[in-house]
């Protein structure tokens, strides 16, 4: 009988101690607005929903009419949860705070937002932790992402190993489809954008990358992290997006990007680093922090490491 994400919530919640039912309400919350944004993605054209929205976020990267769409959906649907202390979204300049306690959520609403026109995979990413969403990434209680692509596959993580739920587009459910996904110790693809080579800070990067063309390792690389993250969970290998000449504190988002997929990495058995610590060791000290990014299997970014220190 097939698995829905509810009851596989209700199942673990005895086994895990942070799960309670309001968080399970938060989870099954969060899962009903990706429903909601996987109907509009495949929908768009029709909706007059793709292209720019004439506007820059806060980051100054222009906005899709989308990427708004999608962080109405969750901002309305978190709002109206009644579980939630904060929300953070990469779209908003500033945090949301409707309470002094309760569950913090941070997220980025549509990754890989540039790719909507062209039909690429994109997603949705979520972390979320208790009252404040600054806090280290070994501090959340549950993250996941949301994969529109031939189908819809929430991965999630609730500090118990990693799981994945497809869509079912006939029953509208989440329906257990990985029940659990472990990292291969070593890969054989690398996903990094190359076109910056010139660009990054690191010449130890430059040799790794040499060298993983001599192992030879497949270059894979879409440009939304979503995407590169699930293929890497997946088949195995690293994923790198560095600090450059132009973007000295790396481009990803801690809150939004880096640390949920870091934390998601890290369960299911590979590694993730700035190039000086584990991504889930950075303590944010403000809402659109930055951070260099490489995450994968363990042989991949322990390598990467050996190759930095030179």
């Amino acid at each position: 009988m097939a698995v829905t994400l509810t009851s596989y919530l209700f199942d673990k919640k005895k086994e895990i101690g942070h799960l309670d039912d309001d968080l399970i309400i938060l989870i099954n919350e969060i899962a009903s607005a990706t429903k909601e944004i996987s109907a509009k993605v495949r929908k768009a054209a029709l909706l007059n929903v793709l292209g720019s929205a004439g506007k820059t976020n806060v980051q100054g990267e222009e906005v899709q009419k989308l990427d708004e769409l999608a962080n109405e959906i969750i901002l309305d649907t978190l709002k109206k949860c009644g579980k939630v202390s904060q929300i953070a979204s990469e779209e908003m300049e500033d945090k949301v705070v409707l309470s002094n306690s309760g569950y913090a959520v941070a997220y980025d609403p549509l990754d890989g937002s540039s790719n909507i026109d062209v039909n690429v995979s994109i997603g949705t990413i979520f972390s979320i932790h208790k009252d404040n969403v600054l806090k280290p990434g070994r501090e959340q209680l549950a993250a996941g992402y949301v994969i529109y692509g031939s189908g819809t596959i929430m991965v999630l993580t609730l500090g118990r190993g990693v799981v994945g739920f497809t869509l079912d587009p006939e029953s509208g459910n989440y329906l257990l489809s990985h029940p659990e996904i472990r990292l291969k110790e070593k890969g054989k693809i690398y996903s990094i954008n190359e076109a910056n080579r010139d660009k990054w800070v690191q010449e130890g990067l430059r040799k790794y990358v040499d060298f993983l063309k001599g192992e030879k390792y497949t270059l894979r690389y879409v440009g939304s992290m979503v995407a590169d993250v699930h293929r890497t969970l997946l088949k195995g290998g690293v994923f790198i997006y560095p600090a450059d000449k132009k973007n000295t504190s790396g481009k990803l988002r801690f809150l939004y990007e880096a640390s949920p997929m870091a934390f998601l990495i890290e369960q299911a058995g590979g590694l993730s680093t700035t190039g000086e610590k584990s991504i889930l060791d950075v303590v944010p000290e403000k809402l659109h922090q930055r951070v260099p990014v490489i995450i994968g299997s363990k042989w991949e970014v322990e390598k990467c490491l050996e190759f930095l220190a030179e």
